[in-house]
């Protein structure tokens, strides 16, 4: 079973060289990793170049059109997604693709970096938290900091919802209805904080309007529309 990793990026000459550096010491090795240049006008593709990944030009803006490019020029069996700004664990991978025979979609906790410990700890609890609620809500939240899912499945359902945020949620619901969806708690994925960047009560009432069908809120919100 081949997988390919895909990632967005939109001036993201601060954090690409951390992520993909985090998906080459993978204690499963994917079979491709993709970048998907969404205009960057910063040296973000020079580094992309210069560690030899291969680099996918959207010049459409938005994170949406990005995340769909990558999913069509994608040749793996299943398409995992992280962000930029993020650092799957080591076994990430390997821990998604135990569960890859019996699913159409898996997702897995996240958890922010460049805080104080204690309010990096609560980022991970509370955002589990959040997780939790959504799954018994029937809704599970998938986020493309850290999902998973079928390419050939996605493909049929249409990809990715061309919207200006939650196009990773909205997906994850469409795949649920083909499939069975898991969370997979071991597959952590390190975040960067600058999703609290407008502080934490904005953060929560993000997740919140998840929660009411708001399509404007999500666990990327601000660092994705950068994507």
């Amino acid at each position: 079973m081949r997988i390919s990793v895909v990632i967005p990026a939109r001036n993201e000459e601060r954090f690409i060289e951390g992520c993909l550096e985090s998906l080459e010491a993978q204690t499963l090795k994917p079979d491709e990793i993709i970048v998907v240049d969404n205009g960057s006008t910063d040296s973000t593709a020079e580094r992309v170049r210069a560690i030899g990944v291969r680099l996918v030009h959207c010049p459409t803006p938005g994170v949406a059109f990005a995340r769909q490019a990558g999913l069509e020029a994608a040749t793996g069996d299943w398409v995992a997604t992280t962000d930029a700004d993020s650092r799957p664990v080591r076994g990430w991978l390997e821990a998604l693709h135990h569960h890859m025979g019996d699913s159409v979609a898996l997702y897995g906790p996240l958890r922010m970096f460049g805080l104080p410990t204690w309010q990096e700890e609560l980022s991970e609890l509370g955002y589990g938290i959040f997780l939790k609620l959504m799954g018994l809500l029937g809704k599970p939240n998938l986020a493309a900091a850290n999902m998973a899912f079928h390419r050939q499945t996605a493909l049929e359902l249409g990809g990715y919802p061309m919207v200006e945020a939650r196009e990773d949620v909205l997906l994850g619901w469409k795949l649920q209805r083909a499939g069975r969806v898991r969370y997979v708690r071991d597959a952590l994925v390190r975040t960067s904080a600058r999703r609290v960047q407008k502080g934490w009560l904005h953060f929560f009432w993000q997740q919140a309007r998840n929660i009411s069908g708001d399509s404007s809120g999500y666990f990327g919100a601000g660092a994705e529309k950068e994507s």
